[in-house]
């Protein structure tokens, strides 16, 4: 028994039960045992304040973490909202975009009833594009059938002038464009009466982005600034397609007038064409076989 009296855990177990009769002692009212651990609290009381100072501040600090994983997934969720109105705005600009080029082509159909407009999206994109040929993603499946001895016009959006077709496979056309030392067409000054010519690509200017204007009468007075849009002679091209502006008159040589000049359109940054087919009348005998 006296062992028993001497371990550890025994006297442990005394203190226990001995600190809980007074502090159930000290709970009844006029209880002087509660005088008697006032002393005790002083003392232990800084102790107290110590580990609730150092919880509050384990916990506003456990706070301060979800909090900030919480601000962060917030924030990753506004920024992909953000983007997908980003996408859907840009879908929205390139549908505006998209009305308006067709309201274009239509434009462009009103202007040149006598022609059958397509449209077709550029697929090459070399550095070199305005001084090789362009690809187009429309052929002859799309109703763009080249007739031998024939070429196409090839328009931007704003009616001016791109270049030619001069080939075309079943899902391609291939364009040869404005600068291109191969490309030629008659112009005019965009006036009533207003003198005509040729307009060309050149070796040497089309590194500049300009265009030869030759054949020019010696009468004739071109000036910078000047608009110069398609004659119609040679019935390839129909008559009046913008093709751009004088940008300068060599005189220095009376018999032989040249000039340069700068078309509008700027094929760099071309994404959609319009191919312009004549129309055709369809004969007696194509309409009895579609009709049979």
């Amino acid at each position: 028994m006296k062992k028993l009296l001497k371990t550890k855990w025994f006297i442990a177990l005394v203190v226990l039960l001995v600190l809980a009769a007074f502090a159930i002692l000290s709970l009844i009212p006029g209880s002087p045992i509660k005088n008697l651990l006032r002393p005790v609290q002083l003392v232990g009381s800084p102790a107290q304040s110590i580990v609730k100072s150092a919880g509050d501040t384990i916990t506003d600090f456990w706070s301060a973490i979800t909090d900030g994983i919480a601000i962060r997934e917030e924030n990753k969720a506004l920024k992909e909202q953000i983007a997908d109105l980003r996408y859907h705005l840009t879908q929205n600009e390139e549908a505006a975009l998209r009305y308006e080029e067709l309201k274009e082509a239509l434009h462009i159909k009103d202007t040149f009833s006598n022609y059958v407009i397509y449209g077709a999206s550029i697929l090459s994109r070399e550095s070199d594009e305005w001084f090789s040929t362009i690809r187009l993603n429309a052929g002859t499946a799309d109703g763009i059938v080249l007739q031998p001895g024939h070429s196409y016009p090839v328009l931007d959006v704003e009616m001016n002038l791109v270049g030619r077709v001069i080939e075309t496979s079943d899902t391609e056309s291939r364009v040869l464009p404005l600068l291109h030392e191969g490309f030629a067409v008659a112009g005019k000054v965009n006036e009533v009466n207003g003198a005509t010519f040729m307009v060309t690509g050149d070796a040497e200017l089309k590194r500049k982005g300009l265009c030869l204007v030759k054949d020019i009468d010696a009468d004739v007075r071109l000036e910078p600034g000047m608009e110069i849009v398609t004659s119609g002679e040679g019935g390839l091209f129909p008559e009046g397609i913008p093709i751009g502006v004088i940008e300068s008159v060599d005189n220095s040589n009376p018999l032989e007038i040249t000039a340069t000049l700068r078309p509008y359109s700027q094929i760099g940054k071309l994404e959609d064409v319009f191919i312009m087919i004549p129309y055709v009348e369809p004969s007696d005998e194509t309409a009895q076989t579609t009709v049979g």
